[in-house]
């Protein structure tokens, strides 16, 4: 094995659909053109959207496409000890701080000072409980994005496996990192997202922590996922830095897109995967994904196989 290792990480909240399939093959197939291990993790953190079963579904889908973890799946919903010692990590150096903030607070705020700060649905955090709670209870907790220094106020320099680089948390930085399929991205977390949570106000852990901690403890050098991603990677890099972990490489693969232009999700109905010709579900994912069709394929072992060498020619030169 080379050392690399990458993963697969789906919510149970229904079955795998079409443009599950397309990030799941993309990761197993980047692990393999690699010589390195392929996990599979089930992030069931947010419970309440999870379904019964779901999981079960999931690897099975996947077993049926030839597309099998390397190892025992672990399950985020199982893994809250380590969350909550990465919050009181940060918490312990300032980084996190508890907001009492509902979001109609936020909007209040925000229309107020004229802003109607929006992106993607959320509205960006305008560090309201950055000074206190101003007599409020805590309801969630948010990482400090605007200050964040290691031993001195200089602007630091950090370097990952693939010159991913940015200093402090200061809202005039914005952090640059390198995609090895879309190129060069950069994202004023500060500006552009805001003071983001990690705790919810429901108590449940947030995406973005949990999905940080977790990629570290299993020891990812390399996440490959779908584009609709790659806006939570400058985030996911920040919590990095601030929890001293390493910054593995990112790959955001193409979407498939539902008849109304839109991604295909669980969230719009997305017919579940069929994997009754698991042959017709692969080839239909490595279109997507700029492979063509492998020849003379008959099992889904045989066009993996083959498929292998398609990928390293498109996303494993250099350049990637």
């Amino acid at each position: 094995m080379s050392g690399y290792k990458g993963r697969f990480a789906p919510s149970p909240t229904g079955p795998l659909h079409a443009g599950s399939l397309v990030a799941a093959l993309a990761s197993w197939l980047d692990a393999r053109a690699h010589q390195g291990l392929w996990l599979v993790r089930i992030e069931d953190v947010d419970t309440p959207r999870c379904m019964p079963g779901a999981d079960r579904i999931i690897l099975q889908q996947l077993a049926a496409c030839g597309l099998e973890s390397d190892e025992t799946p672990v399950y985020q919903s199982q893994r809250r000890a380590l969350y909550r010692q990465a919050l009181d990590q940060l918490v312990a150096h300032g980084l996190a701080y508890p907001c009492g903030c509902t979001r109609s607070d936020i909007a209040d705020t925000l229309a107020g000072a004229g802003e109607a700060r929006a992106r993607h649905g959320e509205l960006v955090y305008p560090g309201t409980c950055r000074s206190g709670l101003h007599g409020r209870a805590a309801r969630t907790w948010r990482l400090l994005t605007a200050k964040y220094e290691e031993n001195t106020a200089q602007v630091q320099e950090i370097r990952s496996q693939d010159a991913i680089k940015t200093g402090v948390f200061n809202d005039d930085v914005e952090l640059m990192w390198h995609d090895r399929l879309l190129g060069k991205q950069g994202q004023n977390v500060s500006r552009e997202v805001g003071d983001f949570v990690l705790k919810r106000a429901d108590g449940l852990w947030a995406y973005q922590l949990a999905v940080v901690v977790d990629d570290a403890a299993q020891g990812m050098t390399d996440i490959v996922r779908g584009q609709d991603l790659a806006d939570n990677t400058a985030r996911q890099i920040l919590l990095q830095q601030a929890l001293g972990l390493p910054t593995p490489r990112y790959l955001h693969t193409p979407l498939v897109l539902g008849l109304n232009g839109e991604k295909l999700s669980k969230q719009n109905a997305a017919q579940a995967l069929d994997t009754g010709d698991p042959l017709a579900a692969l080839g239909q994912a490595g279109r997507t994904l700029g492979l063509g069709d492998p020849v003379s394929a008959n099992t889904p072992a045989r066009w993996l196989q083959q498929a292998v060498p398609l990928w390293a020619a498109r996303c494993c030169s250099p350049a990637h």
